[in-house]
């Protein structure tokens, strides 16, 4: 057994949390409409579509393919913003699966917003940050919604993921 964490233990780990959320937002669809200030939304439907919305733009630049227009994404329910959060994993999926991928290989990135130092990154570190992204937010999800008065119960920790043994 290898010693290191792959990319495709951490997709598995975001497909985990996300197929988690999907399922508590389903059961407790009133929790869309809590006020959320994380990443500019209003509410816990925006912060969602930020989160799977980001993993599709994401997945997208990684495989060179075109990249959704955020303003074309639906603002909901949850089943169309769950459907981007599907979308990214096949990309994903195809990439992890293609023997040839050269995952050294760079992207430059041209935001502003982006320290120069940090605008070239590799393919492997781009999918990284897409990964680790969703789930750093699914736990301020899980903080906001615990201290809106609503435990979920999430148990998004990798320690309690069976992705890693």
């Amino acid at each position: 057994m290898t010693p290191f964490v792959t990319l495709e233990e951490l997709l598995a780990w975001n497909e985990e949390a996300s197929n988690w959320w999907k399922t508590h937002l389903d059961a407790n669809p009133a929790l869309l409409e809590l006020p959320c200030g994380i990443g500019g939304t209003a509410n816990v439907q925006e912060f969602v579509r930020h989160i799977w919305g980001v993993e599709l733009i994401w997945s997208q630049r990684i495989a060179g393919l075109p990249q959704t227009d955020r303003r074309q994404m639906p603002a909901g329910p949850v089943d169309a913003l769950f459907d981007l959060h599907l979308k990214a994993v096949e990309i994903i999926r195809a990439l992890l699966d293609a023997p040839a991928k050269n995952w050294e290989e760079t992207l430059t990135l041209n935001f502003d917003w982006l320290p120069p130092h940090a605008r070239t990154l590799s393919l492997r570190k781009a999918l990284a940050h897409t990964l680790f992204h969703s789930q750093r937010h699914w736990a301020q999800l899980a903080t906001l919604v615990r201290a809106a008065g609503f435990p979920s119960g999430f148990k998004g920790d990798i320690l309690f993921s069976p992705a890693l043994v």
